[in-house]
């Protein structure tokens, strides 16, 4: 599914379930695509949750670009995906955010507009390599709904910290690429069912 966006078109691909409970919307990081193994984990977990899936592309992917687009241009055109996506195809259904990398950042900045009622994050980025002096720890402190961050016990990226009742961080093996797939589909399906209680 194609949907325009206030920065061009994005591309949606759906993962419906039959009786879903919510719906898990993933954006991928700033290097990938939407194949990216730790995404595709954290689908099979949520489909098997009796949760929807739809992995976005962002508009300066499917337009070719390799270099993201700057941080307001992404939020826009992730909170424009999100509202087509919730006046069509999941109308009605509690959202959770998230994405890998720059993508959890994206589902963090955006959680409040959209209306999430989780988020996951995927190797949040707290800094960059080598540089903790440029938290961007805020972004994740500023949600306010239950969040589950899964990182690699070796991300040079850094490590967040729990964040009381609302936010828990699993660590698995392995550094920021997350390659570690059934480590983070174990993370992720233990997480969802706390959502629905």
């Amino acid at each position: 599914m194609t949907v325009d966006t206030p920065h061009g078109p994005a591309r949606v691909h759906l993962h419906p379930v039959e009786r879903p409970r919510a719906v898990l919307v993933l954006g991928h990081g700033a290097g990938g695509g939407v194949s990216a193994p730790d995404l595709v984990a954290a689908g099979d977990a949520a489909r098997a949750a009796d949760v929807s899936v739809a992995l976005v592309e962002q508009p300066y992917l499917v337009a070719g670009r390799r270099s993201p687009a700057p941080a307001h241009q992404l939020d826009a055109a992730w909170t424009a995906v999100l509202a087509h996506l919730g006046d069509d195809a999941l109308a009605g259904l509690p959202l959770i955010a998230g994405g890998r990398s720059a993508g959890a950042r994206v589902a963090c900045r955006t959680a409040a507009a959209t209306g999430a009622a989780a988020v996951l994050c995927l190797a949040f980025p707290v800094h960059p390599p080598g540089r903790p002096e440029k938290s961007r720890l805020d972004e994740l402190d500023a949600v306010e709904v239950p969040t589950l961050v899964v990182q690699g016990d070796k991300d040079p990226f850094g490590m967040p910290p729990d964040g009381g009742p609302s936010r828990t961080v699993v660590r698995v093996r392995g550094n920021h690429s997350l390659r570690a797939a059934a480590a983070v589909k174990e993370a992720v399906a233990g997480w969802l069912p706390t959502l629905f209680r």
